[in-house]
């Protein structure tokens, strides 16, 4: 009788370490340009979706409100970023400024090369092959009522 094969050890284990694993790749990059990954796509969310309000690009990150708050703060101190009135008295609107431009296709030559380094390592296969089940199970576990939304900073 042939057993069936049970995964051993922790997911969550496994995939935290290679989240970091990779996540150093990329922050160290991204660091020569002065910003961290995760400013590299604050930038690039504002670029491509803004101006917006604070609300609706937390949504189109997937991060909360306060996390937001925290992450713009440099961002807008910098001058890559500004805030101004929106369409009401209650509500801003946040966009991409010129150095903030200049300051993403920075990062954003980088980033690439950090891409081209890890597809190198891996295997652009195991890349592809990588993202496809990684989409698959967001898509499993946002169906099973899972919430992908982050709550602090990188």
């Amino acid at each position: 009788m042939d057993a069936i094969a049970k995964p051993q050890g922790c997911t969550n284990f496994r995939l935290r370490r290679l989240n970091r694993m990779v996540s150093r790749h990329y922050d160290a990059h991204v660091a020569a340009a002065g910003l961290k990954t995760t400013q590299y796509s604050l930038l690039s969310n504002v670029l491509t979706l803004g101006p917006l309000r604070p609300v609706d690009l937390a949504r189109a990150m997937n991060v909360d409100a306060s996390t937001l708050t925290r992450n713009l703060k440099p961002m807008l101190a910098a001058g890559w970023l500004t805030q101004s009135e929106g369409p009401d008295a209650r509500s801003r609107l946040i966009a991409i400024t010129a150095e903030g431009r200049a300051k993403r296709a920075e990062a954003q030559r980088l980033w690439r090369a950090a891409q081209m380094e890890l597809n190198a390592m891996l295997g652009t296969e195991r890349v592809l092959a990588l993202h496809q089940l990684i989409d698959d199970s967001i898509a499993l576990l946002q169906r099973a009522g899972f919430e992908d939304q982050e709550s602090n900073d990188e």
